[in-house]
């Protein structure tokens, strides 16, 4: 593209003049097609709908996001893909009943700059130019190979003037579009359901419903192609054209955003260490309500820190209105999750090519496409939803009597959105030894942030005490713990309330324990099914206290803490006789 052709076949350079005269043109054919589709009773805009959802595939079309490897291309591309994650809210998900007309722009409405839309590429008198809306010909291209493999009837068919590398448009399989005179209808004698997609690379494009005998194809223009290259606005460098963007501010474009949901110090050791200066962060609260150490990120020198403190500050006061077990608690916290993952999402830029997401927001962003077409990591605490819902229902087997171990499930749709966005998640970021072994070869594991340690006292107990460093809950392994520890002589201290039952313990010399629980403890053990936050354990560690923990509390890699599957009592039972070995245990 840099060299000069010939003058006989140089291209004429646009001026605003043409500019002016082609929008002149273009509005006058926008009112008239406006005219006629206001008096056109067939076309109209559908709804979404689950009907279809179970119909096999009948059509798809995939294509690639990131054609251009030039840097000064980045910006355009990426207005591009912003703009494709606005259209496809409008069709993923629609329904069209048998014999309607789909309509590209009275399903997608117009794409202006109030309704979020940005400059992306469009190819217009040969050249491939930024403007707003930008981009949206991948997807009419899409639907429009979508169409003829499903054998759809095409009732509009506009073909583009020049053929882009790679594009559809090389297959003759191709549908320009324009607000709104350019259009791309078509229909079925079947019903049939649209889904569109984004993930890192590909616009996926699926319609779902019978696959119809083969129809008459016809369009209402078929527009010659020509072979040459379209210029780029970008990379052309034809400075006497007035369309000519400057690159100097486009080869190093993009920035990763972080968006954080609660402060673990292992995570904020991290995104101080990889955050970059131009990077987003977003921020529950401002640094002072949030933690000490996450103050550092608001005051470190970084400009652009996004804070959500009302969202955060309804879950804070409705999550004390509830009870600290329960699926109303567990549903509280969903609804926020989706509700502070929908207001980092307002403000997520097109130029924000990676997310490193914490994960309670990763299943909303992605049902809602925020990450399509882009890169992200996961910053990772608990095990998935479906992997925790497995394991509590092989708990909930092994004790039945429980009445915690089934009190909630979550939503079969956010399992999958869950399930598949971390399938297609760059990185798992975790300490979680546990979480990091589902995820071989994608996990990153970052140390546990060691609390400084709290020696014991001198002070023997009168009989070996255990401490239970959990509420008498069945996910934390009570059931387990309890069944081990029958026939032995020992006191066992709980650090929370009994919420199996006030007569749970009964039986066993047991208490309450304090602030000075540290001081009590002989052996702290947590055969947990399901254990995200393990610090009371960190602290018995590092206070040299011995520790037996479930492979599922995620610390297989910290000095001085022995691990046990979870719901293997003998092996429990073995491993505390193993650690109090000389102590009076026995009953």
């Amino acid at each position: 593209m840099s060299s000069t052709p010939d003058i006989e076949t140089r291209r004429k350079i646009p001026s605003p003049k043409d500019a002016i005269v082609f929008r002149f043109k273009s509005t006058l054919l926008q009112v008239k097609r406006g005219a006629r589709n206001l008096f056109d009773s067939q076309i109209r805009k559908f709804s979404k709908a689950d009907a279809l959802l179970d119909k096999p595939v009948i059509a798809e079309s995939r294509t690639a996001l990131w054609t251009e490897t030039d840097p000064k291309e980045r910006f355009l591309l990426a207005g591009k893909i912003h703009n494709l994650r606005l259209v496809i809210r409008e069709l993923d998900g629609v329904e069209i009943p048998a014999g309607e007309t789909f309509s590209f722009w009275k399903q997608t409405g117009r794409t202006m700059r109030m309704r979020g839309y940005v400059a992306g590429r469009e190819l217009r008198e040969g050249c491939i130019i930024p403007n707003i809306g930008g981009g949206l010909c991948q997807i009419s291209n899409a639907l429009y190979d979508a169409a003829l493999k499903a054998n759809f009837e095409v009732v509009e068919r506009h073909a583009h003037t020049q053929v882009v590398a790679g594009s559809l448009a090389e297959q003759g399989r191709d549908a320009t579009v324009f607000w709104n005179y350019v259009d791309l209808r078509f229909r079925s004698p079947e019903a049939f359901r649209i889904e569109a997609r984004l993930d890192a690379e590909n616009l996926v494009l699926r319609f779902k419903g019978t696959k119809t005998e083969k129809k008459q194809l016809f369009q209402i223009s078929k527009n010659g192609k020509s072979e040459h290259h379209p210029n780029s606005c970008a990379t052309c460098g034809e400075e006497s054209c007035f369309r000519m963007v400057k690159p100097a501010a486009n080869v190093d474009f993009g920035k990763t955003a972080y968006l954080v949901d609660e402060y673990t110090p292992e995570f904020d050791t991290y995104i101080q260490a990889a955050r970059k200066e131009n990077d987003a962060l977003f921020l529950p609260l401002d640094g002072h309500r949030f933690g000490k150490a996450n103050y550092a990120w608001t005051t470190g020198g970084f400009s652009d820190v996004k804070q959500k403190p009302m969202v955060t500050a309804v879950r804070s006061y409705r999550s004390r209105k509830l009870a600290a077990q329960g699926a109303a608690r567990q549903k509280n916290l969903l609804d926020m999750y989706e509700k502070l993952a929908d207001a980092y999402a307002r403000s997520l830029t097109f130029d924000v090519l990676h997310v490193v997401v914490h994960q309670n927001l990763l299943p909303f962003l992605w049902k809602a496409g925020h990450l399509g077409g882009r890169t992200f990591d996961v910053l990772m605490s608990a095990m998935p939803m479906e992997e925790i819902q497995r394991r509590l229902d092989r708990a909930s087997a092994l004790h039945p009597e429980s009445g915690t171990l089934g009190d909630f499930r979550a939503d079969d749709s956010l399992l999958l959105a869950e399930t598949e966005a971390l399938r297609q998640a760059r990185k798992i970021i975790t300490q979680h030894t546990g979480i990091a072994a589902l995820y071989p070869g994608k996990a990153e594991i970052i140390d546990w942030k060691m609390p400084k340690g709290r020696p014991r006292g001198t002070a023997r107990n009168s009989k070996p005490t255990i401490l239970f460093p959990a509420s008498t809950v069945g996910r934390k392994g009570c059931y387990g713990l309890r069944e081990a520890l029958r026939g032995l002589n020992f006191k066992i201290v709980t650090m929370g309330p009994d919420i199996e039952g006030g007569d749970f313990w009964e039986g066993f010399d047991q208490e309450r324990g304090g602030p000075d629980w540290l001081e009590k403890a002989d052996l702290v053990v947590l055969p947990a099914f399901v254990e995200h936050r393990p610090r009371r354990l960190l602290e018995a560690a590092a206070a040299g206290i011995p520790v037996i923990a479930s492979t599922a509390c995620g610390v297989g890699n910290v000095t001085g803490i022995e691990t046990v599957e979870a719901g293997d009592v003998i092996e429990l039972r073995e491993k505390i006789l193993g650690c109090l070995a000389g102590e009076a245990v026995l009953a």
